[in-house]
């Protein structure tokens, strides 16, 4: 039945789509809530049935209907927790290196600092972030970054150089602290 609604769906069907959606939204999103927050979990299953709609066409569903949906809500959320635990490590590492630069009462600028930088990192281009983070927090060489992105080691040299030339621009007004930080 579901088989057949994929089809259906891969032919424009919208009605189908509808179908698909009431069947499994609910039941997905009961299931991503054991990982995630509520309303995270709401956002995550719409993004999994709107990729559905919109790659109607190449989807190649293999396994069952509710397999694919199940396991591909699951990866979504480890990825959701995971982009959460990098920003919470990234805030954290970046006040641990500044919290003793700030002994005076301005000590609040290490946690504007620290939020500024996590916010100009955020708005990279995702290539760029990925491969900046790898370099900045995993104490990764470049080869071993290139290999791990199947990119060139020329390719992560760029996106490291793009993305601190991106950062010095956004954050011009802490770049004393800026430079300390990210060891330029």
């Amino acid at each position: 039945m579901d088989e057949e609604l994929i089809k259906q769906i891969q032919n424009d069907d919208i009605a189908a789509y509808k179908q698909l959606f009431i069947k499994y939204y609910s039941p997905l999103c009961e299931y991503a809530s054991q990982f995630i927050t509520d309303m995270e979990t709401e956002e995550l299953v719409q993004d999994l049935m709107l990729f559905v709609w919109e790659n109607r066409k190449q989807l190649m569903i293999t396994q069952s209907v509710k397999s694919y949906l199940f396991t591909s809500i699951k990866f979504r959320c480890l990825n959701a927790i995971r982009d959460k635990q990098y920003h919470s490590q990234v805030h954290s590492i970046i006040y641990e290196k500044l919290k003793d630069q700030f002994d005076d009462p301005d000590y609040y600028l290490a946690n504007e600092l620290a939020e500024n930088i996590e916010k100009a990192i955020e708005q990279l281009p995702e290539t760029y972030k990925e491969t900046f983070l790898l370099s900045r927090w995993s104490d990764q060489t470049n080869a071993q970054i290139a290999s791990q992105l199947s990119v060139s080691v020329k390719t992560v040299e760029y996106r490291i150089s793009q993305s601190l030339k991106i950062l010095r621009k956004r954050l011009k007004d802490y770049l004393p602290f800026f430079l300390f930080f990210l060891r330029i």
